[in-house]
This record gives structure tokens, sequence and C-alpha cells, in this order.
């Protein structure tokens, strides 16, 4: 089998730092990115990875990205950035947000892919000893992307286009051994996607979360995550949906202690 080679995007913080985190803790080898130079730096000092600091929205930014890769030789990508921004109606939305939200979640993901799909597609070719192997493509979108919810719009739409590219590259890649897989996830506890929704309102960030019995973790669903990428090559989870138990659909969430009836 061969060794995994993990591009990781989004690795500063949150879902993309602990993919980062479980990968290296496995044995694979990763290339983190993310903008923040200084997260990923203190990230390789604490778990040895490669770091690339990269704004996956800027087309030179990406091409460096590809320079990189191509020494990296990657076996698998998993795009985590992207990102919310703001929470109104519609009407009172802005245009502003709306293009930062498919810039962060669409056509940056379209990038990458331009970028790292024909060093995928390498590392499947048959080495001295006449084998193969699998790459992998793993996405991360949200419960967002198949369910509205009021105040949600922007974030709907990007995630949706989103989900809609990962499902098209999947067909399109039929008779490739590269298996393409989308991890959508409800409720997640980090320290700043609602942060950056709410334009650094601690107290509206905090209050998404309030009174909800244990909101899922980064550290969730990372594992959810590693523990699918370390399943066999030929084994593809096409879809994963992942929520807490107090999150029983998109925008029905109980808050309070979970106790059971009777």
């Amino acid at each position: 089998m061969n060794e995994k080679r993990i591009i990781v995007t989004g690795a500063s913080s949150g879902i993309g730092e602990a993919v980062a985190r479980h990968a290296v803790a496995r044995g694979w080898q990763v290339l983190a990115v993310a903008r923040r130079q200084e997260r990923l730096d203190a990230l390789a000092a604490d778990i040895g990875c490669e770091v690339l600091a990269a704004d996956l929205t800027d087309e030179g930014d990406v091409a460096r990205l590809a320079e990189v890769a191509a020494g990296f030789r990657p076996t698998s990508l998993v795009n985590v950035a992207g990102g919310a921004k703001g929470a109104a109606e519609i009407a009172e939305t802005t245009l502003e947000d709306w293009r930062w939200m498919f810039e962060s979640n669409v056509i940056a993901t379209k990038r990458v892919l331009d970028a790292i799909l024909p060093l995928l597609r390498e590392s499947t070719r048959p080495g001295p000893d006449g084998t193969g192997g699998y790459a992998e493509i793993m996405t991360v979108t949200s419960i967002a992307a198949t369910v509205a919810y009021t105040g949600g719009s922007g974030y709907n739409a990007a995630k949706a286009a989103e989900k809609q590219l990962v499902d098209v590259l999947r067909l399109e890649l039929q008779g490739e051994p590269i298996r393409v897989m989308e991890v959508a996830p409800g409720m997640v506890w980090t320290e700043e996607f609602s942060l950056v929704r709410f334009g650094g309102d601690q107290a509206k960030a905090d209050a998404v979360y309030q009174d909800v019995q244990d909101p899922l973790t980064a550290d969730d669903v990372a594992q959810v995550m590693t523990d699918i990428l370390a399943l066999p090559g030929h084994v593809s989870v096409d879809e994963t949906i992942i929520k807490p138990v107090a999150q029983t659909h998109p925008w029905r969430v109980h808050k309070g202690p979970l106790v059971a009836k009777g």
C-alpha cells in the first residue's frame, strides 16, 4: 500500500488543523496549507508536518501550491478551507459577503483541484513492481449544502455549489482509481467559524452554541474524516453527514440537557 501523503487546506485552525494532527498521528505525511504563516509554523513545530502559507483565492498563491505539491508528491487532497459570512435575511445580505463565500468555498476548491488533480493521478501510476495505488479527494461541505435555513442564503448557496462540484467530479473520474468523498458536518464548535460569520462579534458567536449539550468539536469531525481516509483505497464513502445528538435537523437543535423520556 502506498504511503499516504496528504495536502490539507484550511489547516491553521478548526477542522483543517485537527485533520492535520490526526493524520500525522496516524503516521501519514502532511502538507498543511492556510493563509497564516505564524499559525502554520506553530503547527509544524508541534506535529512535524510540512507547511505552505497561501491564500487559495489568489491565483498566484495557488500556482505556488502546485509547485510545492509537485515536490511533496501527494496521494490525497483534503479540502477544508472555506467559511461563512453573515446571517441576515437575503434582502439584507451584501454582495461582498456572497462573493467572499463563493470565492472561498467554490472557486478556491476549483483552483486547488486544477492544481492538484494531475499529481493525484500521477500517484496512482504503477511503480517498478508493476502495482499502482488509489488516490483520494475529500471535501468538507456542510449540511447547509442540502437544507436551507433562514439567514443562511449565501452560505447555503455556496455550499450547495461546492457539493455539486464534488458530485460532478466523482462522475467524471469514473474509471480512475481516485475516490471522491464529501463530509457534511452540522453544528461544530470551533474557535473561529461563527466568529468570522458574525464579523468578530464574540457574543453572537457564543450564542449559537449556548445551552447545546456537546456540540461537535473539530477533533470529532477530524477523527471521522481520518477514519474514512484510513479505509482501503477501493472503499469510497461518498457522503458522510455528521451532527451532534442534540441536532436532529439542521435547524432543529435541542437546548438544555439531553434526558431519556419515561
